[in-house]
């Protein structure tokens, strides 16, 4: 082989730059999808918390609209 051969084999320099770019548009997209996937699972986790809640007294909504005036349902 000929070494013009070889330095058009190797990728040109827009081709490694695009692959930068992909590679750090890459990067930034999974950040995010991880980033997106804890506060999914944290949301998960409240909304849990706060349906394994019971409330004491049944007629909490009832009063509140009493409170303000409002009819109740």
């Amino acid at each position: 082989m000929t070494a013009a051969t070889l330095h058009i084999a190797a990728p040109t320099f827009a081709e490694r730059t695009g692959l930068r770019i992909a590679d750090a548009i890459t990067g930034y997209v999974r950040r995010r999808m991880e980033r997106r996937a804890e506060r999914r699972a944290l949301a998960i986790d409240l909304l849990r918390e706060q349906q394994a809640r019971k409330t004491t007294d049944p007629y909490v909504l009832e009063k509140a609209l009493q409170m303000i005036g409002s009819r109740s349902r």
